[in-house]
């Protein structure tokens, strides 16, 4: 006679081990405190906002001023129009960001519908590849590509006979916006489409069989199956993206500034690191980025009420 293997749970053979509920919270613990240690414990800093802090000298032997560098954001028109004018570049490029958001959908969409696997794979390699590059990297091609001197786009115009001579790109205030949205979208077209790929993958196959026989043709196919079948995806990454819509980072406008194009490519992060690092004023620059904070988490509940009368479920 065989013996009776228990499949109770640790719980139900008299305690012993450790229940589910707990165990699942030991898996996420480590990431809970990454979390901790990367997000939440610098918050500590914020307290630099409320001195007049200079480097090279402790904390304590700081004046405190308290709500003064807040005030003077609104107060010094100065400060204050220097402030909307980063709020208007960084408004711009966000927006712009998200009217763009819906090419990695189309790529997605029609990168599934090729047919011929070697060059399918092909095309996904190489759009993603750029999303693996630093933007230190990207600018030192968009140097190749622009230079004022030997760049190869300045090179085939004088050859082609549109410019007597070279046109230095780069250094110029004209299209900075529209200039910054396309290296940001040849650098994450690839990376933005996998997670709509994931989604058309997940698609019943059945729904396309059933289309085929009723004689749908593949533009029908991609629009009534494809396109409705990825909506949630879309519309759960676009609420991110509202929610995020401040926070559009800095590592590509750094690189690409200069003292041309600095009016307007100048976004938040940028001027709190221009400020605070190089300007040396770090209780302002901390004063700007707690503001910016607080919108972030306005907006984050804008998206999630948003989700809520839309789609019926919260993000949050």
């Amino acid at each position: 006679m065989k013996p009776v293997v228990s499949t109770a749970s640790p719980l139900a053979r008299g305690g012993r081990g450790i229940p589910d509920r707990y165990r699942l919270f030991l898996y996420a613990l480590p990431f809970l405190v990454l979390v901790f240690l990367f997000s939440y414990l610098p918050l500590y800093g914020w307290i630099y906002a409320l001195y007049n802090y200079r480097p090279g000298y402790s904390l304590s032997d700081t004046p405190f001023v308290g709500l003064h560098w807040f005030r003077s954001i609104f107060s010094n028109p100065t400060q204050t129009q220097e402030v909307m004018r980063v709020m208007r570049n960084t408004l711009a490029m966000s927006s712009l960001g998200i009217l763009t958001s819906v090419l990695p959908v189309a790529f997605a969409v029609l990168l599934t519908e090729i047919r011929t696997l070697w060059f399918k794979k092909t095309v996904q390699i190489l759009t993603t590849l750029p999303n693996f590059i630093s933007w230190v990297l990207v600018y030192s091609i968009a140097f190749m590509m622009f230079n004022v001197d030997n760049g190869l786009i300045n090179k085939l115009m004088i050859d082609l006979g549109f410019q007597d001579r070279g046109v230095n790109y780069l250094a110029t205030d004209s299209h900075t916006w529209l200039a910054m949205i396309l290296w940001s979208t040849w650098k994450g077209l690839g990376w933005g489409a996998i997670m709509y790929i994931a989604a058309i993958t997940s698609i019943d196959q059945e729904l396309y069989d059933a289309a085929k026989v009723d004689g749908a043709g593949r533009f029908r196919v991609m629009w009534n199956i494809t396109v409705p079948g990825i909506m949630p995806t879309f519309f759960v990454l676009l609420l991110l993206s509202i929610a995020n819509f401040i926070n559009n980072g800095m590592e590509q406008y750094f690189v690409f500034q200069n003292a041309i194009n600095k009016d307007h490519i100048e976004v938040l992060d940028l001027y709190v690191y221009n400020t605070g690092m190089l300007g040396a004023n770090f209780s302002f620059a901390t004063a700007v980025s707690m503001l910016k904070s607080l919108v972030s988490i306005a907006l984050l509940f804008f998206a999630n009420r948003l989700s809520k009368w839309v789609r019926g479920e919260s993000i949050i």
